[in-house]
């Protein structure tokens, strides 16, 4: 799976997470956002971003083109910069179903 085809993948996941959410819970209205900032400074790297603005919370999810089978994650907020460490999944292995748990179980803490 190429760069692109991995981005609209994973864009496509979490669309179907974030309608279930917004049906599910009125108090969780993620923002789904995606930056190419890193591209630009020369790596080769997606980074979506899930956002809930009313708790600042974000989950960052890196798509990097040398590790096209690997999803990165991390669980940060919105007013502070991320760490360096992130969790992995196998691609896989990542589905709406994951994604909608990522944001319920994060957002709604």
């Amino acid at each position: 799976m190429n760069a692109n085809q991995a981005l609209l993948t994973f864009s496509d996941i979490a669309s179907a997470a974030h309608g279930r959410i917004q049906q599910d819970f009125a108090d969780i209205n993620p923002v789904i956002g995606v930056m190419q900032g890193m591209r630009k400074m020369g790596i080769p790297a997606d980074v979506i971003s899930i956002d809930c603005l009313t708790s600042k919370k974000r989950i960052l999810v890196v798509l990097h083109d040398q590790q096209p089978g690997v999803i990165q994650y991390q669980y940060c907020f919105l007013d502070q910069d991320p760490a360096d460490d992130y969790l992995q999944l196998p691609s896989a292995e990542v589905n709406a179903d994951t994604v909608y748990g990522w944001i319920k179980s994060y957002f709604s803490a």
